[in-house]
């Protein structure tokens, strides 16, 4: 963990808790062990005080539920006190495998129905909480951020109603766009990404690449993912290009607006290895269509990094794709739920946050500078130069 020397001398805010839905319990269960972990073997000294009892404890997860009436109406539940307690919530709004009987029939959960649940055990909790924070990695419509013609502003929205409802802290990863933090201006909003735990996956099990403007190029797939590539481009030491979708704006297919084509800006990438960077993967058609057309430009292996693997259409078109050696590898994040089956695909690697997650989680209950885990560039370069020397990189 990084400058843990802080952690030692610092006091927590109040006795840590997590708050885990259904829809992030094996995350929730991972940043739990890790916690536990951390303040077993930190030399901190409230440890020893009465004041502090249960700064190190066995378990910080708070038992809860959110069961359903027949009717599909539901509440939420909590089954230990959490008067005084640092309260930090984890919910995952894309989790669509969770299902609930509602008039005879069974439904999936949609992202309302997990953010609707996030309120009930906030609601639950009723104010009796020291403090509040949500830790939701994929924030809820996002997407939905601005205004365009007569439209709802659904995220700012969100975030507001949290806030009227007692949030201070708002934990988010790869924000579609972080100024929506804009819409609870006086409340804490970080925003956080994981080019470190993306470059260690890689590396991990690539053991042949070659990091060099020689040898490899980073991609944006988009304008809107152009900061992100730049920033990875730059630690990594090689070159940046991106693709501009040409959209066509006179009509909406399946809520968007369709893509013509895409177009590559950038130098050559003739038998360049390809890292493609976004914060999401939805259908992946868009994605699959950037990869092969560096194919065609005679580009060397693809490598597909995303934030969010949401596979809104199923895994089909990624197996086809790999079969037509389209792309090579592609990696995300555990961060929102992942079909089960995709651990199975000889391309997918995930790249584990937990231990990251629950970092946060340990310096924000300490009331310590967020700065300490929000740039990796030390970390990635470290890891880089084992990688160089050719030393095991431990996931």
């Amino acid at each position: 963990m990084p400058n843990i020397s802080q952690l030692e001398a610092a006091i927590p805010v109040a006795p840590l808790k997590l708050l885990v839905l259904d829809s992030i319990a094996p995350l929730g269960d991972r940043v739990n062990r890790y916690l536990v972990d951390f303040r077993k073997h930190l030399n901190n000294e409230v440890k020893k005080d009465p004041a502090f009892e249960g700064y190190s404890e066995e378990n910080y997860i708070v038992k809860s539920c959110c069961p359903r009436f027949g009717s599909g109406e539901g509440k939420g539940m909590i089954a230990e006190s959490v008067r005084g307690k640092d309260v930090f919530v984890m919910v995952d709004v894309c989790n669509h495998s969770l299902t609930y009987r509602m008039n005879g029939y069974e439904n999936h959960y949609s992202p309302d129905d997990n953010f609707q649940d996030l309120k009930r055990m906030i609601a639950a909790i009723a104010g009796k909480a020291h403090r509040v924070n949500v830790i939701m990695p994929f924030l809820y419509e996002g997407r939905q951020h601005r205004r365009s013609n007569r439209e709802s502003l659904d995220c700012a929205n969100a975030l507001t109603e949290l806030s009227n409802m007692g949030v201070s802290n708002f934990i988010t990863f790869d924000a579609h766009d972080p100024r929506v933090a804009n819409a609870t201006p006086l409340k804490g909003f970080d925003n956080f990404t994981p080019p470190y735990q993306f470059i260690r996956s890689l590396l991990h099990y690539d053991k042949d690449l070659i990091i060099d403007k020689k040898h490899t190029i980073v991609i944006s797939p988009d304008e809107g993912a152009l900061d992100r590539a730049v920033y990875f481009s730059s630690v990594l030491g090689v070159d940046t290009g991106m693709f501009y979708k040409r959209r066509d704006y006179s009509k909406i297919v399946n809520g968007k607006n369709p893509i013509v084509a895409h177009e590559f800006l950038g130098d050559s990438i003739d038998g360049k290895d390809v890292i493609i960077i976004d914060d999401m993967i939805a259908s992946g058609g868009s994605m699959i269509d950037t990869a092969r057309q560096l194919k065609e430009m005679n580009c060397g292996r693809v490598f597909i990094l995303a934030t969010f693997g949401l596979f809104t259409e199923g895994l089909k078109k990624f197996d086809e794709a790999y079969e037509k050696c389209y792309f090579d590898r592609v990696i995300c994040t555990n961060l929102t739920y992942l079909p089960p089956e995709i651990h199975d695909r000889p391309y997918f690697i995930e790249a584990d946050m937990s231990k990251f997650l629950a970092s946060i989680v340990d310096f924000m209950n300490h009331d310590i500078s967020m700065s300490n885990v929000y740039t990796p560039t030390e970390k990635i370069q470290k890891i880089l130069s084992l990688y160089n020397e050719r030393k095991d990189i431990e996931i």
